[in-house]
Parts: structure tokens; C-alpha cells; sequence
């Protein structure tokens, strides 16, 4: 199925229910923010098919946390561009949206269990406004940010993901941003995936589909595999929350099933 008929197909279902999806994205590259992508023409055809929320919770692979979950709860995000050695019109982009502060405090109560805390220091990475940008490009629906414990072992973050399900009934869109596979020591400019990179990826996806969401989080079973696809975890952990947030009651889509300088996975996917 095309990404039109699929992203049509999502746009059908939703018309039947007021309860958001929830969308993970690979955003890969924050070139991609600037540049005319397969990736970002996705992103902007998501958006137009996508409900506008009432606020947007984004889980992002580039805040990362030790011991504890933070969530910004300032009024006006800033826009942190978090990378280096990249063009100036990349470090000019901004995205000036709202935060969300009541909805953010109320989420650090929905995490108490899980050790949240309000945060007034961090705003909007490039795991978020790269793509924000394409999905609600006017900037104005309200946005704030979640971290990921880095101390937590993949199980804890499926959990996240489940506690925060019941803002998906308020309006509420779950966002997670990161990479199914993300491996930067390995990349290689114009060359075909690594043979583990496209098993890691198919592996998740198969998984992903049967409702699987435990083996998805076994560390165990996912042997060398996982650690070939992250040698850090920070990529993969968003897509984490965003299938905890899900369940049996979704329909499950994919985009942007590709990979990227042989070892980074665009994979998207929604639930709704």
C-alpha cells in the first residue's frame, strides 16, 4: 500500500473516534528540517491527515535523563539546536510554540511513581522541532517535553508509555522521536543497509504488528542484534513509550520504512 492510500486510510479511521494516536518517527538527519526529503514530505502529508490536539507530549531520543523523568513545564519552550558543524540556516530555524504547563504538571503527577519532576530548563531539541515543524508548521498547538531515564532498563519505559495512555482520551498526542536502528560509528554515505540493521528493523516491525510489545523490551532475546542497532539506547527508547501508549484496540500503520546511510532506520509508525 502507498504512503497516500495508507495515510488516507488512517485519516478514514480517525474520523470514527475523538481518542489521538500515537505516532513514533525516525527523524534521522536534522537536515532533514531544511531540506526536501522522502522523509519531511511524509512528515507534512502525517500532519494533514493527523486530528489537531489539544496539547502534544514529545518524547525525544535527545533529552536524556539519570534517576529521574523530567517534564518541561515552562510556557515558552525555547528551540535548542543540539548538534554541531552544520549550516547556519539550520541553527536559524525556530519553532516558537506554546508550551503546555498545565497539562506538563499534571503528567509529572501521572509519573510520580516514576520518579517525576517539573523542569524549566530544557524546551524543544531537534528531536522535536525537526519534525513538529512539518506536522503543525503554523507552530501553534501547545508542546512540551518528556525525558528519558537513561538509568531504566527497556521494560521501565513501555511502562511510561502505558501510564501516560490515558491523556490519548483528552487530546493529548503521544509523539516519540527517535531511530529503530541508529548506529553512527557504522555509517556509510550511499551504501546499502548492513545485513543486522535490516533484521533489527524487520524483527521490530514484526513484533511491533503481532502486539508483542513485551519481546520488543527483552533485552535478552534481543541478543547482539540490539546492540549492533544502538550502541546506545537513546534512539530506541522513544518508540518504546510510544508502543507502551498503545493497545489491542489500535490499528497500527508504517511510513518511512527505509534506512538510511546503511545504518539508520526512518521507520514511522502510528497507532490509531
Amino acid at each position: 500500500m502507498s504512503i497516500a492510500h495508507k495515510l488516507q486510510a488512517l485519516k478514514d479511521g480517525l474520523k470514527a473516534s475523538d481518542r489521538m494516536p500515537v505516532v513514533f518517527l525516525g527523524h534521522g538527519s536534522p537536515m532533514n528540517a531544511i531540506e526536501d526529503t522522502p522523509y519531511s514530505r511524509t512528515w507534512s502529508e502525517l500532519g494533514r491527515s493527523l486530528p489537531r490536539p489539544q496539547a502534544i507530549l514529545v518524547v525525544s531520543a535527545h533529552w536524556m535523563t539519570n534517576g529521574s523523568t523530567l517534564v518541561n513545564v515552562t510556557a515558552h519552550p525555547k528551540t535548542i539546536h543540539d548538534f554541531y558543524r552544520f549550516p547556519a540556516e539550520l541553527y536559524a530555524q525556530q519553532y516558537p510554540a506554546p508550551g503546555a504547563p498545565d497539562v506538563a504538571k499534571e503528567v509529572v503527577s501521572i509519573l510520580a511513581s516514576h520518579h517525576a519532576e517539573g523542569d524549566e530548563t530544557w524546551g524543544l531539541d531537534h528531536g522535536a522541532w525537526t519534525v513538529l515543524k512539518f506536522l503543525y508548521p503554523d507552530a501553534d498547538v501547545p508542546v512540551f517535553q518528556l525525558s528519558i531515564d537513561m538509568t531504566k532498563d527497556l521494560p521501565h519505559h513501555l511502562e511510561i508509555g502505558r501510564a501516560l495512555s490515558e491523556l490519548r482520551n483528552r487530546g493529548v498526542l503521544i509523539l516519540g522521536s527517535g531511530n529503530i536502528v541508529h548506529n553512527l560509528r557504522t555509517m556509510r554515505f550511499g551504501a546499502a543497509p548492513y545485513d543486522w540493521a535490516l533484521d533489527f528493523d524487520t524483527r521490530f516491525a514484526e513484533r511491533l504488528e503481532a502486539g508483542d510489545r513485551a519481546a520488543l523490551a527483552d533485552r535478552k532475546a534481543l541478543g547482539n542484534l540490539l546492540e549492533l542497532a544502538h550502541p546506545s539506547l537513546d534512539h530506541y527508547l522513544p518508540a518504546l513509550a510510544v508502543a507502551g501508549a498503545a493497545d489491542d484496540r489500535d490499528q497500527l500503520v508504517f511510513m518511512n520504512e527505509s534506512i538510511d546511510i546503511a545504518s539508520v532506520s526512518m521507520r514511522s509508525f502510528v497507532f490509531y
